[in-house]
């Protein structure tokens, strides 16, 4: 993806898709925090912060002696960052897979579905690490098993759907279940693991949660057909599959890993 854009898009549909996968995550995000002792006046770095959700629960919790640093490469989600006033927010608009982030400069870091997407997650993680102080903590959100997304009963839409989000993720040059990696990433990079915890959910139409995939079938399906994976009809298909499924179906999410690592 070129001037600053992803695979899955960066426009104001996905500006509004990541505000709804936020709230449905951000419970598991505010105990991640707990768990690696973020708080008051610390530097915490926000690897790939997007339009800013989780820079501004961390602008909180640091409150106004501490500083977040958001790294985010798309300049509309950068900018809508910054549309947010928050004082203690530094915005840098780079791509953390390049330059690296500077030596020794923060209490802690965050990710959430970054590593994930970019060329080489190996540099990243060693750019969270030179720039983390001895001792701070990094916590990364990511998936370990994405095929684990399924419907109860199972929908054909939704399988070939799933496949051909897999398949552009992948030929975009990011994998999936990176979380299977970053052990061995980490400790290469003078990270040491500290705790795993498994997240997923299995979820009705009536629960919030449902709302996190069904925002991003709605957008998934247009950027599949943007980007070349499905036809007209395919995607029209894919967007409204879910109307078809049968009231009391459940929907299992994919399986995301938290893992907390420390610098060594």
């Amino acid at each position: 993806m070129s001037n600053g854009d992803y695979i899955l898009g960066t426009r104001d549909d996905e500006v509004a898709r990541l505000g709804v996968q936020h709230s449905v995550w951000r419970s598991e995000m505010l105990e991640g925090f707990r768990l690696a002792g973020f708080g008051a006046g610390q530097t915490i770095l926000d690897i790939g912060a997007g339009p800013g959700f989780a820079s501004a629960d961390l602008a909180e919790l640091v409150g106004a002696g501490g500083r977040v640093i958001a790294l985010e490469r798309s300049p509309h989600f950068a900018a809508t960052l910054r549309a947010r006033g928050l004082a203690n927010v530094d915005v840098r608009e780079q791509d953390v897979n390049k330059a690296d982030f500077g030596t020794g400069i923060a209490d802690g870091a965050w990710t959430r579905w970054v590593l994930a997407f970019v060329a080489d997650p190996a540099r990243t993680v060693r750019h969270i690490s030179k720039a983390l102080k001895p001792g701070a903590m990094a916590v990364f959100h990511e998936y370990a098993d994405y095929q684990s997304w399924r419907t109860m009963p199972p929908s054909p839409d939704h399988e070939q759907f799933r496949s051909l989000i897999v398949k552009s993720w992948r030929e975009s040059g990011g994998e999936p279940d990176i979380a299977l990696q970053l052990p061995n990433l980490l400790d290469a990079a003078g990270l040491d693991l500290v705790a795993v915890r498994p997240m997923i959910r299995i979820v009705g139409r009536d629960d919030a949660a449902w709302q996190w995939p069904a925002s991003f079938i709605a957008t998934g399906s247009a950027r599949l057909h943007e980007l070349g994976y499905a036809t007209s009809e395919q995607a029209a298909r894919f967007a409204t599959f879910l109307d078809r499924l049968p009231p009391d179906t459940r929907m299992i999410t994919p399986l995301v890993a938290e893992i907390i690592a420390i610098k060594r």
